[in-house]
């Protein structure tokens, strides 16, 4: 059996703060560890799924969306694409929403006031609706 790791050595080799192990703990994302003397202890196989995790934190998926990649059924694979296609669409739908904005901000405004812009502005949202 391999030696079991304390939440401190779990943490300097995931590269994460203890708190946050101890976080997705509660969350339901790991296991509950083992307890000796009071203290977590960890299987070095915690360090695979804590490096799933970080990964796909990093790719911009939610704690509930990580939970489903370690629970739904399926292939880890198959779970993973899933949860990737939602998230593709996602940031396909936020790159257009900042180019829009984009596109507002470099804009000028030569309006005397904000009344006047303000006016503008519902003009312009009038005519969108024609």
């Amino acid at each position: 059996m391999p030696r079991l790791l304390t939440i401190g050595e779990v943490a300097k080799q995931a590269a994460l703060r203890p708190s946050a192990i101890r976080f997705y703990e509660k969350k339901g994302l790991l296991p509950r560890p083992l307890r000796s003397g009071g203290q977590r202890r960890y299987d070095p196989s915690i360090l695979a799924r804590l490096a799933v995790l970080e990964r796909a934190r990093h790719c911009g998926f939610t704690l509930e969306e990580v939970g489903e990649l370690f629970s739904d059924s399926g292939s880890p694979s198959e779970r993973w694409q899933r949860i990737a296609q939602k998230k593709l669409a996602e940031l396909e739908a936020m790159a257009e929403r900042i180019a829009a904005m984009r596109e507002l901000l470099h804009r000028r405004c030569n309006c005397a006031d904000l009344d006047e812009c303000g006016r503008k502005i519902i003009d312009v949202k009038a005519r969108a609706r024609l």
